[in-house]
């Protein structure tokens, strides 16, 4: 077991994967502090209400966010560690991954304007709020993720993160201040990313190119599954928390949502390993199939050991970190806990689900993974809510992630089984 565990540690140190996974972890949690340290100020500071106006915004624009992206954070960090080498082909991919986000940004500001008519009473917010999609179309971390060069981007979006707390406890004195909150947030991370743009075109010799109108197409019919499934997966995420808030009670929308954040944190952990091993998972899968699949395989038991040892710790210590987060005891959320504790072994064992499918480019098959996922969501709300006892709460995730699990596998093991009685 102890040569095992060296291998281990000596094929990871090899591969850069531990030195990703730090950076990534750390970009990850700088994300995760700012949420824990500036959303308390800015609602002691604005008040509730304009509070609720703020991140009605911010959430409009994190979806907007989404098209915007249009899975270019996925495919390009593929395309980018793919081409490292070729620098014709590493341009062509940079330059069309920002065109295709700037032609839909352009989609998404006629959308804005055009809501000035409908009389909503937040349009403003939502019109300040557009530096933060600004910031998701000028975002180069699946630039940085490929090239594995992830330092440089980790220290710029820890000092952009630091910028935006002392900027809101230094402008925003009060709830008429309320609707700069997103102004400040997207402005410091726009300029972060565009400082960091300037750099990887001054490192990389990208050369300012306008991609051809067939690669432009391209990208728009393979990425858009990917995009459909994003979207699934943020409603996914969001649909119980909604659901409580408009048929549950105060107490169970509280308890919940804690849980809720900490299985989150577990899942931020989840994304940054499998975003570490991407690029190299790219490149193994170049050199062949079967070399990517022992890859996979060796890797997803290591997550998969270190993930359930997390889960159980959750399960047999649900007040210890329901107490931790909150700092009071509240048997609902322990309840919800430890049922909700084994989403993060689950979550593990399907990651590298999700970078396979990736690698081949399957994106129809997550796509169509996504929309069942929807359904089966809707579904174990309504009934879970509707129906059972509110300590099963908690199974949402659970049923969600099995769910998931079960049909990423299956559609992996066919694709095998089908390349196979191809090649007999």
């Amino acid at each position: 077991m102890k040569q095992y565990f060296i291998g281990s540690y000596k094929r990871l140190k090899q591969t850069n994967i531990l030195s990703n996974f730090i950076n990534l972890s750390s970009i990850q949690l700088s994300n995760a502090l700012l949420l824990m340290l500036i959303y308390p100020i800015i609602t002691h500071i604005i008040g509730i209400e304009a509070f609720g106006f703020v991140m009605l915004a911010n959430t409009f624009s994190g979806l907007a966010g989404i098209a915007i992206n249009y899975g270019t954070n996925q495919s390009g960090i593929r395309d980018v560690a793919i081409n490292i080498k070729n620098p014709y082909e590493l341009r062509d991919v940079f330059y069309v991954t920002f065109w295709m986000r700037i032609f839909i940004f352009i989609l998404f500001i006629l959308t804005v304007i055009g809501m000035q008519w409908l009389n909503i009473k937040y349009y403003t917010f939502i019109v300040l709020a557009v530096p933060i999609v600004i910031a998701e179309v000028l975002n180069p971390l699946f630039f940085f993720t490929g090239t594995e060069k992830l330092k440089l981007y980790n220290i710029a979006n820890l000092m952009s993160k630091a910028a935006i707390i002392v900027l809101v406890i230094v402008v925003i004195k009060g709830p008429e201040d309320a609707k700069w909150v997103n102004l400040i947030m997207g402005t410091s991370s726009s300029l972060t990313y565009l400082a960091l743009l300037g750099y990887a075109i001054f490192h990389h010799n990208l050369a300012f190119l306008i991609p051809k109108k067939k690669e432009m197409l391209k990208i728009g019919k393979e990425n858009f599954y990917l995009t459909i499934n994003s979207v699934s997966v943020q409603l996914q995420q969001s649909l119980m928390v909604f659901a409580l808030a408009k048929w549950g009670n105060p107490s169970w929308l509280g308890a919940y949502s804690l849980c809720d954040k900490i299985i989150w944190s577990s899942r931020i952990m989840i994304i940054s390993v499998s975003n570490a091993i991407y690029p190299k998972a790219a490149q193994f899968y170049q050199e062949g199939a079967k070399l990517w699949e022992a890859y996979m395989k060796r890797m997803k038991g290591l997550m998969a050991m270190i993930f359930s040892f997390g889960s159980l710790l959750l399960f047999i210590m649900p007040g210890f970190f329901i107490h931790l987060i909150s700092g009071e005891h509240n048997e609902m959320a322990i309840s919800f806990l430890r049922v909700m504790a084994f989403v993060p072994a689950v979550a593990a064992f399907n990651s590298l689900n999700v970078v396979d499918l990736l690698l081949k480019n399957n994106t129809r098959s997550i796509f169509n993974i996504s929309i069942i996922l929807f359904i089966i969501a809707c579904i174990a709300c309504f009934l879970l809510i509707r129906i059972a006892n509110h300590h099963w709460l908690g199974l949402y995730t659970l049923i969600i992630e099995c769910s998931a699990l079960t049909m990423y596998e299956y559609v992996i093991k066919k694709s095998r089984n089908y390349d196979v009685h191809k090649l007999a």
